[in-house]
């Protein structure tokens, strides 16, 4: 027998973007809202410091159950994650919590590449910041023509440690200011959660809960019954309305039950499934008038994906300074995101980190000797004291997507239930190829220039292949023709369907995105919210 789930709002997918969405709803408006998950619930926080043991000694997964096994992607792009669980990849993620910078909103006007958002900065700092306050973000402002917000971090920073103090006082000596990264993580008590007490596992899991993780949000409002929570169910296809102006339906597995058909029905339909589930689930849901998937009149649904590329260094430095103090910790500088070259299109983020690279232990020094037993340790006692230290450099450079770097349907690589799965293919624009040896040699350079100034040593630099952190696939634009959604993420085609967070990214900027994808959906819900009447108070039931 088919089971029907009515609501105003359904949110499909369970993560750090939905969180948001919901959480501001259930605030805000007199509206009934169902969240669907296609996997299951998290382990408790009672059982996370026991799941934190056994990966240490085991490297098993603390997250044993955060996957649907056959729904999964060819082609493993950087920042994918099968993780299908309440709470999403965010349950993995290690919770640094940058801002974008308001050049990253207009590379087409300001450097003559890419595409300019269909939004400013300043219309998305308020979201930035209820973002940082509804997930608990501890920070400092940089320097203010760096890093621009109207409003107080609601945490003080994460302490910097010994190590970091000594780092910044090195990079510092180049004139351009670094400071603490912000983080999700709480400095101090914060919204039910207890202080962080560097347990150094921050990824993959914080085992008291200090690391904010979207799962508590979700359970906070299914208990207050603000929403309905309903999980183990993986939503195959949207079904248009008569006329196909709006979505009618959302037709799902219930994985417990798989003979049992469930199909949701509500006023309007968020999709929160992330960079490559949203772009999936359009695409799978063709119909007569959309035969290349719903909310592709524009051909642009799976295209543009979009991410930046790292560049990593070791320096060698002539400091004493001890690993394992927070390592997870970092300092970051935003000094070559402000602005860039206008004849060749560079703009990266600066971070910092203590390393241990070069001072572990091992079983053979550089001529080829076996060091066993007290050969071993003296060596190791050598290195780790010698009155010398190593800093991780790391810079992530912006990359512009090609309309080909894109998300296809591979008719013979299928779940399950017979739907074809995601195809995933990553490429540089045609200004983007021709500079990336430029990009990777400055930064090189550049870190050169930072170890001299320690009066160090560059003991290694290693460019990336992968693009992280990525999102697009549903772009926002103000033209239909060039985008999927509009600037609050409607859909142009479906007036009742909205995409939210990472994949509307036109651009992903160089710095790490899920802050801006949490303030995105953010300000997506103040749009969504407009339909259904404000709630009374935040004490209704």
């Amino acid at each position: 027998m088919q089971r029907v789930v009515e609501s105003d709002v359904c949110i499909i997918g369970a993560g750090i973007t939905a969180a948001m969405v919901a959480a501001k709803l259930a605030d805000e408006r007199d509206a009934r809202v169902v969240v669907v998950e296609a996997g299951g619930d998290p382990p408790p926080i009672a059982a996370r410091f026991s799941h934190r043991q056994r990966w240490l000694d085991y490297e098993e997964n603390p997250w044993p159950a955060d996957h649907v096994a056959s729904q999964d992607v060819e082609g493993r792009p950087m920042g994918y994650s099968p993780s299908m669980q309440v709470g999403g990849l965010a349950m993995h993620w290690g919770a640094v919590t940058p801002r974008f910078s308001p050049e990253d909103m207009k590379v087409r006007s300001t450097y003559g590449v890419g595409t300019d958002w269909p939004l400013d900065y300043e219309e998305l700092d308020p979201f930035y910041q209820e973002a940082e306050e509804r997930i608990g973000v501890a920070g400092v402002q940089g320097a203010p023509d760096l890093d621009p917000r109207s409003g107080a971090y609601p945490m003080p920073p994460l302490p910097l440690t010994y190590n970091l103090v000594r780092l910044k006082e090195w990079v510092e000596k180049t004139g351009v200011p670094f400071w603490a990264m912000p983080s999700a993580k709480n400095s101090i008590p914060y919204d039910g959660r207890v202080e962080c007490c560097r347990n150094e596992t921050c990824s993959p899991i914080c085992p008291i809960g200090a690391k904010y993780s979207p799962d508590s949000t979700f359970y906070a409002l299914r208990d207050r019954n603000r929403i309905d929570l309903v999980t183990n169910t993986l939503v195959r296809r949207l079904v248009l309305a008569p006329g196909g102006g709006r979505i009618e339906r959302a037709v799902a597995l219930d994985r417990a039950h798989p003979d049992e058909p469930v199909e949701f029905r509500a006023t309007t339909f968020v999709l929160a499934g992330g960079f490559v589930w949203v772009s999936h689930l359009l695409l799978l849901s063709a119909a007569d008038g959309f035969p290349e998937g719903l909310a592709n009149s524009s051909g642009l649904v799976g295209k543009y994906l979009a991410g930046h590329r790292g560049v990593n260094a070791y320096v060698e430095l002539p400091m004493e300074i001890y690993p394992g103090m927070n390592r997870q910790h970092s300092l970051i500088s935003k000094h070559w995101m402000k602005d860039g070259p206008r004849d060749r299109y560079l703009r990266h983020d600066f971070r910092v980190w203590e390393s241990d690279y070069g001072r572990t232990p091992r079983l053979q020094d550089e001529s080829g000797t076996i060091l066993l037993g007290d050969e071993m340790m003296a060596d190791w006692r050598a290195r780790a004291t010698s009155g010398m230290g190593t800093a991780r450099l790391r810079c992530y450079y912006d990359v512009i997507p090609d309309r080909t770097s894109e998300l296809t349907l591979d008719q013979g690589f299928t779940n399950d239930w017979g739907d074809p799965l995601p195809r995933v293919r990553f490429r540089d624009s045609e200004a983007s190829r021709r500079l990336r040896a430029y990009s990777e040699e400055r930064i090189g350079r550049l870190f050169g220039e930072f170890a001299r100034a320690g009066d160090g040593k560059l003991l290694r630099v290693a460019p990336s292949d992968a693009q992280e952190h990525p999102g697009g696939g549903c772009r926002m634009g103000d033209d239909p023709a060039q985008s999927v959604v509009d600037k609050w993420g409607r859909s142009h085609d479906h007036e009742n369907l909205f995409v939210v967070g990472a994949p509307t990214l036109p651009t992903t900027s160089c710095t790490n995105g899920t802050l801006t994808f949490a303030a995105l959906g953010l300000h997506s819900a103040a749009e969504i919210g407009r339909e259904f009447p404000e709630r009374k108070s935040a004490q209704d039931p």
